[in-house]
Parts: structure tokens; C-alpha cells; sequence
């Protein structure tokens, strides 16, 4: 039997159960209760031969089955094992029809093992052959040789040999969800009568299993999604390291669009975009790249647009090399109130599903509240540096008002008392103590012009950079940690790596101020080290001679130290500090130059 179309009074040419409008022409119209719904459905059965009613238990006993559980792809595999079992075929498929009704955004089998879907490999897509054609027109078909037919375009290599078919659409509220696929009828025999009856009853209650489903997936992916956003707003304004913040964002993103890789773009200086955070599963070297103002994907982002591509490693918009081993791309602005502040990118691996409307949506929503978040938070740091900025004002005038005019008094002082000594010694010593004091004059001077210098007048080399940092540390610490240079640091080091190396110096200086009550501290920057993998490096060694790490303590700033590291592609350990018998901790964090 070909395609079932014909004039005869055929029980498959009866009214579609899976249109319950068109059952009878008495039907009234169809209720939103299921169990009314299969009722109605499996009236059109009334008058039928003793077999087919024969069959009515095991069809009311498969819709039982079907309407069990409320997770979407369970479901699914459910309704296809129901669906062999109830007319007795060997396979069975639900081929899920995309947003764009123009081919399979899933395709759910049941009857063929792994080993044979590894050997077929990818799975239709719905453009071609009979499955397209059902897309295109969805409508019941039953076929005693799909092979013969001429909208049939033949099996991939290793696909299993399939003779007898038979489709019917699945409709979720009146729209096409899918086709129900059923082929090779056990015992080698065609499709009957009975069977499409069966079959298209069951659908029916299969569109409501699946209506049910898709709402109790769609609500458990709106609080998913709601969770992430409250997590990313707790991060953003707990305090903490804003680089940290911007990664949570980007590994909730990652895990809320079940995507390949989460990444967070900021405006750069020079224009375009610059990477700041990537979650991924795999290494990356992405972090600091730039993607320029000339792409037309930046140029969207900035205004404000989403973006959302089919195939990043193809899309000719797509200009950095970054994109090569992705698929299906979502990248949304981080806008709030008008104003945007970056971009978020949540791109899947080459070959998966494309992104759904709702998780479209669900995203651009997710950025604007961690854009808001973002908000948030740099006005919380802004205020937190003002206040920090006027403490700094107040300690720098105390230490020039009255710490130096005391020390510049005490050793006004020493020296007229060395001048009217008469004991060599004695004036040997007060001479030594007055130099003594000059220098530490003219350390707290240095102090003094450290905290008076603001952000914008940070000078642009590494060394003054380091130095900064350890003269900003001294105040905490009440002493000056020693230091070293090796190597030519400013004109070796580039500037992210710099960037990096000055963040990881103020981590570990705040750990040892915090955590480790040293008395000393030395620090060491060397641009003329080998890395394990042969290449040049930069290195920076932190020890002091505090109580060590304990077991069992905090290591989120130490993984902080690990993670910048490894984004240059570099590592960062702890060994023995500088007390006795290796008492205290060292720091070393290195990167490739």
C-alpha cells in the first residue's frame, strides 16, 4: 500500500482524533481536561469491528502510559516505546519540528541501539526526503515500501532496513509539534487499519503529554534562569573581585543556556570588544583578546541589538578565529537603561541544537539583570573608593603634619646633642641614628605621595606599578616589604600580562597583611625566567615569614592567583617562606612573556 489516499471509505481517510473538532460532525468542541480530551478522541472508535475494540484496553493502558511524568525528553522516549509496542513495530521516532517549521530541531528514536546510531551518525534534519515532505505537510501517511516512494531520499550507510511505515502528525494546542514515525511491523506484515486508529488516538493524547511537559519545562527553565540571576547579583554586590564577579557571569550563563563556553566582552580603549571572562571546559587563551570595531557583530552589540547566529564557525559576521569551533552562537548586550555596558556570548558546539525562542529571551532578560547588577555594583565600588580615597587624604596629612615635623624635630634634636658630645662613640651612634631617620623621612614621603595619587595618574611601567602597590601595602602591613627586580621588566612584559601580574601582587600582599601576621615580607619580579614548556616568562615571588597556610583554610585567594595564571597560559604554587626552617609562605605566580 502507497501513500493512503483514495476516495474508498477507508478508516484511514476518518476524521483526524488528533483534530478533535473534525471528529463527527456533532462533535462538540474540544476540552481542556484530558481525560475529556482522550474521551472525545476515542469516540471516532464506536462502531468499529470486534478487533479494534478488542485493542481499546491496551490503547487506554498506552495513553495512561503517555501521560505519566512531566519532563519533555522522557516523554518523548516514552511515547515512542508506547507507540511500537501499541502497533507492534520495530522503531519508532518522534521527529520535534523546529521554531522555523522548516525542519528537526530533535529527533527522539526508540528500537535503535547506540551501536547502530554511532554507525548512522548525524540524525535527519527534516530538510530532505520523506520527513521533510511530512514537515511540509503534515498529514497521516501509512506505506507498505517506503522505499518506493518518491519523496523517500534512501538511508544513510549502517541505517537498519526499513520497509512498512507509517507517520502521524502530533499537535500541542492545535499547532504541529512533531510527526510519531513507526516502522517495520513485526511479523514482516503491513500496517492496518486498526493500527493508524490506534496510532492517532494516541497521538492525540501524546500532544497533550507533550503540552504539559513543554509548560513544566518552561517553568523549570524560567527559575533556573531567575536562580542564575540571583546568583550573578549576589556576586556583583557582595565586594568581592570584580574580575571573579564578571566570571560568575559567565559560568552561569554558560550552565543556564547549556552552551559550550560563557563569555563576557567590555568595551576596549582602543574600540570594539575586549574579552574579560570565559567559562569553559577547556583551556582558552580568548581572555584579553579584542574583537575590532569594524565587526559587524560589535556593531550590533553596542547599539544594543542581540545577535544570534545558526553556525558561528561559518557565519561570514563571525571575523575572529575564536568562533571556529562553535555552532549555534547567542550574544546579547548587557544593557540597562539605556546605556550598555558589554556583551555576554553563550556559544554551542558545532553540531547542536539551535537556541529556542524562550531561551532567547530568557538570556537577553539574564543580561539586562547582570547588567543592573553591574551597575550596582560599580557604584557600590565607587563609593566604597571615595571613602577610601578620603581616609587615605586624612592618613597622608597626619603623617605630614605630625609624624614628619616630629621625626624632622628628633633629629634636629640628636644632632645638637652630637655636636656638644665629646665621646667618639656617642657621636658615631647619634650620627648613625639621624641618618636613620632621614631615610625614614624620606620613605613616609613616599608613602605620602602614594596615597595622595589617584587611579588616573598611575604611572603606565610595570616596575613604578609594583612599587606602588608594595608602598600602598606598607600602610596595612606597618612595614615595607622588600623588593627585587630582575630582568627588563617594563619593556619585556606585555600589558596584559602586567596587568595580571600587579592584581595577583595585590592578592597576595592582602592575603599576607589578613592572614599571615608576618613581620617580613620580600618580593621578587623576575622577567628573565624559563618556563617548563621552554618558553620566556615573567615571575613573581611573594614570601613572608607568617604562620603558613593552615589545613583546612580558606584557598579562594589562592585559586584566584591559579585561574589568572592559567588563562596566559602560566601557573601559580605556594612553597616554604622565609621563617625559621621554612616557617611562612612564598607565592610564585609566572606567565609566558
Amino acid at each position: 500500500m502507497t501513500a493512503a489516499a483514495s476516495d474508498d471509505p477507508d478508516p484511514l481517510e476518518a476524521p483526524d482524533p488528533s483534530e478533535p473538532a473534525s471528529v463527527s460532525p456533532d462533535a462538540p468542541e474540544p476540552a481542556a481536561d484530558p481525560l475529556e480530551a482522550a474521551t472525545l478522541a476515542t469516540r471516532s472508535l464506536q462502531g468499529l469491528s470486534t478487533e479494534l475494540t478488542a485493542r481499546v484496553p491496551q490503547l487506554l493502558e498506552a495513553m495512561r502510559s503517555v501521560g505519566t511524568g512531566l519532563e519533555l525528553h522522557s516523554t518523548l522516549d516514552r511515547i515512542c516505546e508506547t507507540a511500537a509496542e501499541l502497533a507492534g513495530a520495530r522503531y519508532a521516532a518522534i521527529g520535534v519540528v523546529d521554531d522555523e517549521g522548516e525542519g528537526l530541531s530533535d529527533f527522539v528514536t526508540f528500537g535503535v541501539d547506540e551501536e547502530t546510531a554511532r554507525r548512522i551518525g548525524h540524525r535527519p534534519d527534516g530538510h530532505a526526503g520523506l520527513l521533510g515532505a511530512l514537515i511540509r505537510d503534515p498529514q497521516t501517511i501509512r506505506l507498505a515500501d517506503l522505499s518506493t516512494d518518491p519523496r523517500a531520499a534512501g538511508f544513510p550507510p549502517g541505517h537498519p532496513p526499513m520497509r512498512t511505515f507509517l507517520g502521524v502528525p502530533i499537535r500541542v494546542q492545535g499547532e504541529i509539534f512533531g510527526n510519531l514515525y513507526l516502522a517495520e511491523k513485526h511479523g514482516g506484515g503491513d500496517f492496518n487499519d486498526y493500527d493508524v486508529h490506534m496510532v492517532r488516538v494516541l497521538a492525540t493524547e501524546a500532544g497533550i503529554a507533550i503540552g504539559n511537559a513543554r509548560l513544566y519545562e518552561a517553568a523549570r527553565q524560567r527559575e533556573r534562569w531567575i536562580d542564575g540571576s540571583v546568583a550573578v547579583t549576589t556576586a556583583l554586590l557582595s565586594g568581592g573581585d570584580a574580575d571573579d564577579a564578571l566570571t560568575v557571569v559567565a559560568e552561569q550563563a554558560r550552565r543556564l543556556a547549556d552552551a559550550d563556553a560563557g563569555i563576557v566582552l567590555l568595551p576596549a580603549e582602543e574600540g570594539g570588544l575586549e574579552i574579560v571572562a570565559v567559562s569553559s571546559p577547556r583551556p582558552t587563551k580568548s581572555l584579553g583578546v579584542v574583537i575590532p570595531p569594524e565587526s559587524a557583530v560589535v556593531k550590533e552589540l553596542l547599539e544594543g541589538e542581540a545577535v544570534f547566529v545558526a553556525d558561528a564557525s561559518t557565519d561570514p559576521r563571525m571575523i575572529s578565529r575564536l568562533t571556529s569551533p562553535y555552532g549555534p552562537s547567542m550574544m546579547v548586550p548587557l544593557q540597562s537603561g539605556g546605556r550598555v555596558l558589554g556583551a555576554l556570548a553563550t556559544p554551542r558546539a558545532r553540531g547542536a541544537r539551535q537556541f529556542t525562542e524562550a531561551e532567547r529571551t530568557l538570556a537577553t532578560q539574564f543580561a539586562s539583570q547582570a547588567a543592573l547588577a553591574l551597575m550596582m555594583a560599580d557604584a557600590q565600588r565607587d563609593r566604597e573608593r571615595l571613602a577610601v580615597y578620603e581616609d587615605r587624604d586624612r592618613i597622608a596629612r597626619d603623617l605630614h603634619d605630625l609624624v614628619i615635623q616630629r621625626l624632622f624635630a628628633t633629629g634636629m634634636m640628636l644632632e645638637s646633642a652630637q655636636r656638644r658630645s665629646i665621646v667618639p662613640a656617642v657621636r658615631e651612634g647619634v650620627g648613625k641614628a639621624v641618618d636613620e631617620l632621614d631615610v625614614t623621612i624620606q620613605e613616609i614621603r613616599t608613602a605620602i605621595f602614594a596615597l595622595q595619587q589617584g587611579p588616573a595618574e598611575a604611572p603606565s611601567g610595570l616596575r613604578t606599578r609594583v612599587l606602588r602597590e608594595i608602598n600602598m601595602a606598607a600602610v596595612p602591613l606597618g612595614f615595607k616589604p622588600a623588593h627585587r627586580f630582575l630582568g627588563a621588566i617594563d619593556s619585556t612584559v606585555g600589558e596584559l600580562t602586567g596587568k595580571n601580574l600587579v592584581a595577583a601582587l595585590r592578592e597576595a600582599l592582602s592575603n599576607a597583611f589578613r592572614h599571615a601576621g608576618a613581620s617580613r615580607i620580600e618580593v621578587v619580579v623576575d622577567a628573565g625566567v624559563t618556563l617548563p614548556d621552554g618558553s620566556a616568562g615573567v615571575r613573581l615571588s611573594v614570601a613572608d615569614d607568617g604562620i603558613g597556610i593552615p589545613a583546612g583554610g580558606r584557598r579562594s585567594g589562592l585559586r584566584n592567583l591559579a585561574r589568572r595564571a592559567e588563562s596566559l597560559g602560566g601557573a601559580s604554587w605556594c612553597g616554604p617562606g622565609l621563617g625559621e626552617e621554612g616557617g611562612g609562605t612564598t607565592v610564585v605566580w609566572e606567565a609566558p612573556l
